[in-house]
């Protein structure tokens, strides 16, 4: 009996697991600890920027008062549904400009070209940057008009930021490139389903448009998993705002 190679189950953030089944390989948690990996990612100025953050005095925080105006709950809600929705925009098929438009034929080949998933797909990473990097400023502004802590944490959460900002960028910016093989791989499925099929069995448009189907929602799928990624800060310093 031929020996089956089952993959291992893998943990971790959505992000890593979706990317890995896409690229279909196996994918190893890391046994490094994450204050190693931080050490590799944070140059001598950084953890000299950190240190700083960490011993000054806390600044004194502007009004203990809360501020006026939607909450940071409500603030931080709006913006992920924002995005969830420009994502989901991102990823859906053209619409059809009138009733009247013609029909694809299923005898012509789909001409599709994975350039122009992938500057959709840069675009809406861009998007997020600026919206979440907003959005953080703006958590940092609540917390240092809270208590003198709160304050301390919001220096070193922008000092986080500018150190790791490169490394984010660089990492997150190499997705639209794996997606690419996976793109391939299911058009070259459906072509050669497509030339297996006899002369009447032709696909209609909805069948030959499956696996471009099948490729939108994957790439929703990854795009709102590193919107989770991206997020995480934000996350935390609503955690840091909620009353105690």
């Amino acid at each position: 009996m031929a020996h089956v190679q089952q993959r291992r189950a893998l943990s971790g953030p959505a992000l890593i697991r979706i990317l890995a089944r896409l690229a279909d390989v196996d994918v190893s948690a890391s046994a490094q600890p994450l204050s190693d990996r931080l050490s590799q990612w944070l140059s001598w100025t950084d953890a000299i920027t950190l240190s700083s953050a960490l011993s000054a005095a806390p600044p004194a925080s502007a009004s203990s008062t809360r501020p006026v105006g939607p909450d940071a709950e409500t603030i931080g809600s709006r913006v992920r549904a924002a995005l969830t929705k420009s994502i989901a925009s991102s990823c859906a098929p053209e619409t059809r400009p009138g009733p009247r438009a013609p029909i694809q034929n299923p005898s012509v080949p789909l001409v599709v070209d994975y350039a122009d998933f992938r500057q959709r797909y840069v675009l809406m990473q861009q998007t997020m940057e600026l919206e979440i990097g907003d959005l953080r400023a703006r958590l940092r502004r609540l917390l240092a008009a809270r208590t003198p802590d709160l304050a301390r944490l919001a220096v070193l959460d922008a000092s986080m930021e500018q150190a790791l900002a490169g490394r984010e960028r660089s990492l997150l910016g190499a997705i639209p490139s794996m997606l690419g093989p996976y793109f391939e791989r299911l058009r070259a499925a459906e072509q050669q389903r497509q030339a297996e099929l006899p002369a009447e069995g032709q696909a209609t448009p909805s069948t030959s448009r499956a696996w471009l189907d099948a490729f939108r929602k994957d790439m929703q799928s990854v795009l709102l998993a590193e919107l989770d990624v991206r997020f995480q800060p934000i996350d935390g310093l609503l955690a840091a705002l909620r009353p105690r």
